[in-house]
C-alpha cells in the first residue's frame, strides 16, 4: 500500500480554465493527477490524503491521525514545502520595508519534516520525499499580488522577481539534504520541469500548480523512480 500525504499538488489540484473571470480563479481535482496515473499504471493500491493548502505542520497533524492504518512495508510518500515558503503578500505589501516570515521558517520546516520522517519509520513502514517543482516567479507574483500594490511587494523583494523561486529553491533543496541526511529516498521532479523549453506550458495561470502536462510529467518522475 501506499500512502501520499501532501499539499495541492500531491492532491491533484488545477486551475479549472472555464471558471477564470474577472481575476478569480477556481481550483478543481484533476482526475488525471500524477499519483492517479501512477496509480493506474502501476496498478498499485494508493490512498492520498493530501490537503489542499496544507504546510508541513498540517502534514504531520494529518499523519498523525492516520498513522494506525499504516503497516509495515507500506511506503508512505510525502510532499510539503510550496507553502510552508509563502508570505503573508498582503502585510508585505502594506509593509514592504518591514521583515516577514514565511509560512513557516526553513529551520522548523526541517524539524517537522524529520518528525514525519521519524513517525513512519516508528510503525515500519518507509518514507518517501518528492522534490518541489519549480515555480514560475513573475506568474506566481501576478497572482498572489491581485488587489494589492504589485511594485510595493515586487520592492520587498528587492525589485528581483526571481527571489521568489530563489526562496522557493532553499526549502527544496533542504528536502534534498533530509533525504540525504536521514537516508531517505528521495524522487527528484524538479529536474523534469526544468529542463523542459518552454516551461509556461505545463503550469496554470497561478504559475505555480502545474497544470496536467506537468502532472505527467510527475508522473514520468515517479515511475521512473521506481516507487510504485
Amino acid at each position: 500500500m501506499v500512502f501520499a500525504f501532501g499539499d495541492s499538488i500531491m492532491k491533484g489540484i488545477v486551475t479549472d480554465s472555464k471558471q477564470i473571470c474577472d481575476g478569480t480563479i477556481k481550483y478543481v481535482i484533476s482526475d488525471n493527477a500524477f499519483m492517479s496515473r501512477v496509480g493506474e499504471s502501476c496498478g498499485s493500491m494508493i490512498r492520498n490524503l493530501s490537503r489542499f493548502g496544507s504546510t508541513i505542520l498540517g502534514g504531520l497533524n494529518n499523519l498523525d491521525r492516520h498513522l494506525r492504518e499504516i503497516h509495515p512495508g507500506d511506503k508512505v510518500v510525502l510532499e510539503f514545502g510550496g507553502n510552508d515558503c509563502n508570505f503573508d503578500w498582503k502585510a508585505v505589501a502594506a509593509d514592504p520595508e518591514g521583515k516577514h516570515e514565511p509560512a513557516v521558517t526553513l529551520e522548523r520546516f526541517h524539524s517537522l519534516y524529520v518528525q514525519m520522517i521519524e513517525r513512519v519509520r516508528s510503525v515500519g513502514a518507509e518514507p518517501v520525499l518528492l522534490s518541489l517543482p519549480a515555480l514560475l516567479p513573475g506568474r506566481f507574483l501576478d497572482f498572489v499580488s491581485q488587489g494589492l500594490d504589485r511594485q510595493r511587494i515586487l520592492r520587498w523583494l528587492g525589485n528581483d522577481v526571481n527571489m521568489i523561486s530563489n526562496w522557493h529553491e532553499q526549502y527544496n533543496l533542504e528536502i534534498f539534504k533530509l533525504g540525504a541526511q536521514y537516508n531517505v529516498k528521495v524522487v527528484d521532479i524538479s529536474t523534469v520541469f526544468l529542463e523542459q523549453r518552454g516551461l509556461e506550458a505545463y503550469y496554470c495561470i497561478d504559475g505555480m500548480h502545474p497544470n496536467e502536462r506537468g502532472h505527467a510529467l510527475i508522473a514520468e518522475a515517479v515511475l521512473h523512480s521506481g516507487l510504485a
